[in-house]
């Protein structure tokens, strides 16, 4: 083989090898799809240790919720915020290589909070480093994987890459509630970590940049119609920041821009940075062991991978704007029922973890989909970054204001009242994404 059939094969498959996923077998953008799945299964793991750390620092440290809360914010912050950064090192160094760094990044990190002594130990440690490497694997991993390398079945696709945050919650959680239980925190901190070196081989030996690097198209395009991957190979390299900031531009002049980022940030105030950051603790004051509340979560876990996944097939099939408004409504309603569900009867809560399961993070698929058709396939990644950014801003202002007002009112029942308000009014908002500037926006991205 000479150096030119090397480039073209990414270095790594031989012809021979590669008839195996082209005539009659697997595809290789499935390959692609399920180490990005593992990926963030275990991103999805550290993400949601607070809940399971909150109540345990509390004792050792004698720091507030509020305190601890802050650490909590700056980590959803940087985590949304590293997203249209994420999307543009995807384009300049390679989705191997930053997936890569994110994963070395994020068991430092979580193996370095078993040393912190102080506050600001959390802040810097669990909110700066850990925030950064998780969000090297947020969303617009799971945005640019899709619209890379599959044509079809994108909202089916994009629906089971983000359900592996519940695959994720569901595997983790209880076990990590049980490792904190009987044998520490700092134990429990190290298994996670460990499980972040053990994906890294699968990324370093399977993940690619595009389908031309195995000498393939997206999945389900034909060979002759397939011009994007070229177009994209030939872009000459550009700064990250430049790209990220262009942009943020380019989305500040789109109301569509403005009412995708303002609808997910509710979606991240109601989810990550209210439920998945308190439930645990707002149990715990209702008398229900951190064991049996962290199961409740592994049980929305499981619900929101079929929800998640379902929506990503639906969003294939109806209008995304419908979609989220039921989602929207829906969550607004539960959010409402949960202070009852939590002083009420046992049942109460399980119906909420249902209702509430289900529609956790469903809202992903149809919101990637409405941005594709905003923006572009080709700025999908770094326009959703930005889109998700918002999300994350939502979910750090949530976490600290429930924080705070479990500290100074000793019940979480306003955060969840307001979380189920503002919900209400996403499902309104939503209805509009889309609607007048989508023929514009259309034709300036193809252009």
């Amino acid at each position: 083989m000479n150096n030119s059939d090397k480039q073209h094969n990414g270095g790594f498959m031989t012809p021979e090898k590669k008839t195996i996923f082209t005539r009659g077998g697997l595809h290789y953008a499935w390959i692609i799809a399920a180490v990005t799945f593992l990926t963030l299964l275990v991103t999805a793991g550290i993400r949601s240790t607070p809940g399971i750390l909150i109540v345990p620092l509390e004792h050792e440290f004698g720091w507030s919720r509020a305190t601890i809360s802050i650490a909590v914010s700056v980590n959803l912050l940087l985590y949304g915020l590293m997203g249209p950064f994420a999307a543009a090192f995807f384009d300049r160094f390679g989705v191997r290589r930053t997936m890569s760094i994110a994963l070395l990044l994020l068991a430092v990190g979580v193996s370095s909070t078993t040393l912190m002594t102080k506050p600001w130990h959390m802040i810097l440690i669990w909110g700066v480093v850990v925030g950064c490497g998780a969000g090297m694997t947020a969303y617009s991993l799971s945005a640019t994987v899709v619209n890379r390398w599959f044509s079809k079945s994108q909202g089916t696709v994009m629906g089971v890459l983000t359900a592996s945050a519940a695959t994720g919650q569901l595997l983790f959680l209880p076990f990590l509630a049980s490792l904190s239980h009987h044998h520490g925190w700092r134990i429990a901190a190290f298994a996670i970590a460990s499980a972040a070196l053990v994906v890294l081989p699968f990324v370093l030996i399977f993940m690619r940049n595009f389908p031309k690097n195995v000498g393939l198209v997206p999945y389900g395009e034909e060979p002759e119609v397939s011009k994007s991957q070229e177009v994209i190979g030939k872009k000459p390299a550009i700064n990250p920041f430049e790209t990220a900031v262009a942009g943020l531009r380019r989305g500040l002049h789109s109301k569509d821009f403005w009412l995708l980022a303002g609808s997910f940030f509710i979606c991240g105030a109601s989810t990550n940075g209210l439920i998945g950051t308190h439930l645990i603790p707002a149990c715990v004051d209702h008398g229900i062991p951190e064991v049996r509340a962290a199961g409740l979560l592994a049980l929305m876990g499981i619900l929101d991978l079929f929800g998640t996944t379902l929506s990503g097939w639906l969003s294939d099939r109806y209008n995304s704007r419908y979609l989220l408004c039921c989602y929207y409504g829906f969550r607004g309603l539960s959010l409402l029922g949960l202070p009852y569900a939590l002083g009420g009867p046992e049942w109460g809560l399980s119906a909420f973890a249902i209702f509430y399961g289900l529609d956790w993070i469903a809202t992903v698929p149809p919101t990637v989909r409405l941005t594709a058709d905003a923006f572009g396939r080709e700025n999908v990644g770094v326009m959703f970054g930005w889109i998700f950014a918002s999300h994350q801003v939502g979910a750090a202002l949530a976490a600290t204001f429930a924080g705070t007002v479990r500290t100074y009112l000793g019940v979480y029942t306003i955060a969840f009242i307001l979380a189920g308000i503002i919900c209400l009014l996403a499902a309104g908002l939503v209805l509009r994404i889309n609607k007048s500037d989508l023929p514009e926006l259309a034709a300036e991205a193809a252009a």
